[in-house]
């Protein structure tokens, strides 16, 4: 029986100190993430500038997940934590080749972007082709944003390193940085350029360059130095490159899958006007919760259960993922079915003001509609996934996300005619459940026994939130108050209270862990 220091970081409760310092870092980052899109909305509501914007803004993050966040969740954490404790010069000359690699990488890929971003936009964008004056907007918005998939590339490579040294308060907060820069480039720009959405763009590279410097000075801190390297070889490279490669392929797909939505909402004459920026407001308030829990949790977790199956302790690995899975779910329960009863006066009191008007609430909260029966399961495969990168296993999603990938599409294009942006939502949950499915059951037959108890828990929290949705559903309707803001807050707060008590009746366990977890907080104080 293992009793090392390692054991102990690895342990349920150093899980939850670290996603509670993740989760305290995302809120705050996500509540300045409010107060922008609240920004936008209201100087750009649905219109084609701001559409123009989110389509040139997604296309450098698409590529960051395939080559920043995305490949040092899979390969780069692991590898590292494996090296962790061996010959530190090894491990400095294996991140340091790593920094060089994607530091050229990223560059030569922003250069061919900036250069081809006419043909990328008209990939993208399809339906922005009719239009030559928000074509050529969007353009622009693309060059001027490319580079800051280089900054935000090497910040993601950075993250991984404290990821793995396990220091999370610099990764957890660095986005606020981000958020910041676009708040005040917003409002500098829309009360002294002509073209204020430039000045927007010009604000997410500042914040991409303060979010890298943020890091920086982190690594420092933990005696990190990253430069160029001066050799390439190293076994830990070889190792990366085998995981590396499977899960290229597997965010590839999760980006056609991005760009599939995108295309599809940009054809207004199918969806409407506004698409693209409905899916992405309606997407922001579902990243909410799943940022703040399911991201967070994800990436507590990721170093915890690498050190697990390196050191083959399979029956802790079997029970902190299914602890993880317990916990993501009593959270994103109760979220989903508030978003799901209550989404229109959510889009309304957030985002309706200035140009954002009724129709846009109305075509954002359609989508929110949609968008969160999936929520349960965004943050499910969250899970998953890191188990499966932990186990070193980067081909099982990959198979799974491109099978997802083909149910996406198809329902995309069967649904938006009759639901129009709703269908492009709806297709989103019903591809992201089926993966989660898949990759539960695949693992659960690698491993055993982690569906033990899991189908009675859900369908604790089902009868739970249901009972709770159709409570603020009405309340919403009878409680006579005028301020929409305070009358929100109210219905949530009983909502949630009528929730907990189901959970304490139907003797879901983890509501009492919680809550004993929160006596013993408060009793030593």
């Amino acid at each position: 029986m293992s009793t090392d220091k390692s054991t102990d970081k690895d342990s349920h409760r150093s899980i939850i100190k670290s996603t509670s310092i993740v989760s305290f870092g995302t809120l705050l980052s996500r509540i300045l993430g409010f107060f922008r899109d609240v920004i936008l909305a209201k100087f750009f509501g649905t219109a084609a500038q701001a559409d123009s914007f989110f389509v040139a803004f997604r296309i450098p993050n698409l590529l960051r997940d395939l080559m920043g966040e995305g490949a040092t969740n899979s390969a780069v954490v692991p590898v590292l934590s494996e090296y962790l404790h061996k010959d530190k010069k090894d491990l400095a000359d294996l991140m340091n080749i790593l920094f060089t690699f994607f530091l050229v990488v990223l560059s030569g890929v922003t250069v061919l972007g900036i250069l081809l971003a006419p043909l990328v936009v008209r990939v993208v964008a399809p339906g922005f082709t009719s239009d030559v004056q928000k074509f050529d907007l969007t353009v622009q918005l693309t060059r001027i944003l490319f580079p800051y998939l280089i900054l935000i590339g090497l910040t993601a490579y950075s993250m991984g390193i404290l990821y793995t040294l396990r220091s999370f308060f610099w990764p957890a907060f660095s986005p606020c940085f981000l958020n910041i820069a676009c708040i005040v480039a917003a409002l500098a720009a829309s009360a002294t350029m002509k073209e204020p959405i430039l000045g927007l763009a010009i604000g997410v590279l500042i914040g991409g360059i303060l979010q890298l410097i943020v890091q920086i000075v982190a690594l420092q801190r933990k005696g990190v130095y990253l430069g160029i390297a001066k050799k390439f070889n190293h076994p830990g490279v070889k190792q990366i490159k085998r995981l590396l490669l499977p899960r290229l392929f597997g965010s590839g797909v999760y980006q056609i899958n991005v760009v599939i939505d995108t295309l599809c909402a940009s054809l207004s004459s199918v969806v409407g006007p506004g698409g693209i920026s409905a899916i992405y407001y309606a997407n922001r308030i579902i990243q909410f919760p799943q940022g703040l829990f399911g991201v967070a949790l994800a990436s507590a977790l990721l170093p915890a259960i690498s050190g697990l199956a390196a050191r083959k302790e399979v029956e802790s690995l079997k029970k902190t993922i299914q602890f993880a899975l317990r916990i993501i779910f009593l959270i994103l329960f109760p979220v989903a079915f508030f978003c799901i009863f209550l989404s229109t006066p959510i889009v309304r009191m957030l985002f309706e003001r200035g140009e954002f008007d009724t129709y846009s609430t109305a075509i954002t909260s359609t989508a929110l509609l949609f968008f969160a029966p999936g929520l349960l399961s965004y943050g499910g495969v969250r899970i998953m996934v890191t188990a499966f990168y932990a186990l070193q296993d980067t081909v099982t999603p990959v198979k799974v996300a491109g099978t997802c990938l083909l149910v996406n599409a198809v329902l995309n294009f069967v649904l938006m005619g009759p639901l129009k942006i709703g269908g492009i939502a709806l297709a989103s949950s019903v591809a992201t459940t089926l993966n989660f499915l898949t990759l539960f059951f695949v693992l659960d037959k690698k491993l055993g026994g982690l569906k033990k108890g899991l189908k009675k828990y859900l369908m604790k929290l089902s009868f739970a939130g249901m009972i709770m949705g159709v409570f603020v559903y009405f309340s919403w309707q009878l409680i006579p108050i005028s301020n929409e803001w305070v009358k929100l807050m109210l219905v949530g707060a009983l909502g949630l209270s009528v929730f907990i008590l189901i959970c304490f009746i139907l003797k879901v366990e983890e509501i009492k862990k919680v809550s004993d977890e929160i006596k013993k907080r408060y009793s030593r104080h």
